[in-house]
Parts: C-alpha cells; structure tokens; sequence
C-alpha cells in the first residue's frame, strides 16, 4: 500500500506543474482577447507621452484586434499613474506608458516614491526616444543660446523656466543645463508639459526643455524661439537648430524616452506576448513614419533591453540630480 501511495504522489507532483502551465500559456496565446486593454498615462492629457499613448493604442488596437483605452492619472511627475499600476494584477490588461521620469528619474529627486522601478513592474518594450528642444518665448529678446545664458548670468534668478512638475525630465533637464551653463534659474513647476507649454507661450515663463514633438508647430509658427536641441545629434525636424553640444557646453545629453511597463511578476509568456504585439506595432513602416514626423524615433527593444536602459539611466540622472544640487523632496 506505501509502495502504491509512494507512486501515486511520484505521479502527482509530475502532474501538477504541467496542470499550472496550461493556463498560463492559454492566458498568453488568447491575450488580448475581448477584454479592454486599459493604457495608463501617468501625466496630462495633451502632453507628448499622451499624444505618443494615442497614436499606439489606436494602432495596436487594429493590429490584435483587441481594445486598448487610454486613461490620463496624472500627478506627481508620474508617480500617482505608476502607482497605481504597480498595485493592479499582471493579466495584460493594465499597462503603463512610463517615461524616463517616471522609470529613471524618480527614485533620484522622490523622498518617499511609493513603488520600486525595478521590483514593481515587468518591463516590456521601449517605444521610442526622443531630444527636447530649449526654447524660449519669443518677447524675451535672444536669439543663441549664449545670449540666452549672458543674459542670465546678468540676472541671476529672475530668469525661470517651466517644468512638467518637480522631478519630472523637463525639471531635471533644466537643473543639468543651469548647472552645467553656472546659471541660477527659477523653476516654475506645472502639473504637466502641456500646461507648462502654455504659460511659456503666454510669456508668463521665460524658458522651457520641451521635447521636439509638441514644440515643433509653435518654433515653426514662431510663436517660440529653439535655442538648442538637447541630443548629440541635431534634429532633422529642425535641422537649423544646434546641439547644446555645439553652442558650447560639452558632453550636454538629455534624451526622453517612451517605454511599456506591467505590474510586477507577469509570466514571461505573457510578457513575451505583450511586447512581440507592441514592438511589431511601433516597427511597422507606417508607425515609424508617424513617430519620426513628431521627432520620435521608434526603437521596440524588447523586454532585456528596456531593463538595461532604466539601469543605466537611473545612475545617469542620479549623479545628474547630485551635481545640480536637485534634492530628493
């Protein structure tokens, strides 16, 4: 009778791993399903991670058939959207389109961040990347931007500049410039890109790091003044405009990028699912043509990829936020 039991529970314990595989792998092969796919952007309806949310719900949406929905939970530079999708289930149904504020950023200039980067959220593609542009509101009378910078070193603090909130790559972005040009700014603080755009617009702020994609029509309106594009390279959007680089700050690099993220502990078959979905998506001839006309170039890295590029720019921003003197609030 032992010997019978003994191999009864030999036959179980072989049993049961294949019972729990089948229905994750049936939850990956049938993912999306007819199930909404709820999409979370952790900032401001309007601003360039929005828009950027829009355009690959939409085109995912026709390509699985499924149904992504794309909700705006803005606030605190991104943290109350990522929290919030750190906490749901990892089913495939809630998503975050994290930034590099949100995923590298953070953890430098955030006292108390109410989740971990790294252990509260699967990684599953990097979109694209994108330059921000250092424009100015056109009233404020420079043209370069070491007339920019002499014209701030002759009034130390009163010249501001606009951010999506404290934290956020806009608010870093600007902290790194100023320290690296010996400037003192004022930093004015939005709850979003958008409405901080808006008030440069107005002349309410003197100065902002925008990214390329919602700058572009007002530069080119001239209802703004580029002074510089914020990547190694210039853009071919505007392809007059010079690096930081070029206009005499060596080294200058500030580069945004858009990435998908998931509730911790996914299943690797799922996870695998998602990103083959999205990185087929954003590297379809049509998508990237769409991306690039907005400054964005499309990337689709994959899940190992986008884990590496939170690491090495969280120690990036990190020494960034230590030499600009931006303290964890």
């Amino acid at each position: 009778m032992l010997r019978i039991n003994e191999r009864l529970a030999c036959l179980l314990a072989l049993a049961i791993p294949t019972l729990c595989v089948a229905p994750i792998a049936q939850a990956a092969e049938s993912w999306p399903g007819s199930k909404p796919i709820q999409l979370i952007v952790p900032y401001a309806n309007g601003g360039s991670t929005d828009l950027v949310a829009r355009q690959l719900a939409d085109a995912v949406s026709k390509k699985t058939g499924g149904h992504v929905i794309v909700e705006n939970r803005a606030g605190a530079s991104g943290m109350i959207g990522s929290s919030y999708v750190h906490r749901q289930p990892a089913d495939g149904y809630t998503l975050l389109l994290g930034t590099v504020t949100s995923h590298a950023i953070a953890p430098s200039v955030t006292a108390n961040l109410p989740y971990d980067i790294v252990k509260d959220f699967t990684p599953i593609t990097t979109i694209g990347t994108i330059p921000d542009l250092i424009v100015v509101n056109p009233n404020l009378g420079v043209s370069n931007l070491s007339e920019f910078i002499k014209l701030a070193q002759s009034r130390p603090e009163e010249i501001s500049y606009a951010s999506a909130g404290t934290g956020s790559s806009s608010h870093l972005g600007g902290a790194y410039f100023a320290a690296e040009a010996g400037l003192k700014l004022n930093h004015i603080s939005y709850r979003g890109s958008g409405p901080a755009l808006i008030d440069v617009l107005g002349g309410h702020v003197d100065m902002m790091l925008d990214v390329v994609m919602t700058s572009l029509e007002p530069v080119k309106a001239g209802r703004l003044k580029a002074l510089a594009v914020t990547s190694k390279e210039r853009s071919a959007l505007l392809p007059d405009v010079p690096t930081v680089q070029e206009s005499g700050i060596a080294g200058f690099e500030a580069i945004i990028w858009f990435a998908l993220f998931a509730p911790a502990n996914m299943d690797p078959a799922l996870q695998t699912r998602i990103a083959q979905a999205f990185d087929e998506t954003i590297q379809e001839p049509q998508m990237k043509e769409l991306l690039l006309r907005q400054g964005i170039t499309a990337t689709g890295t994959g899940p190992a990829a986008l884990a590496e590029t939170v690491r090495q720019d969280t120690e990036k921003w990190r020494d960034i936020a230590q030499k600009a003197g931006v303290k964890p609030q």
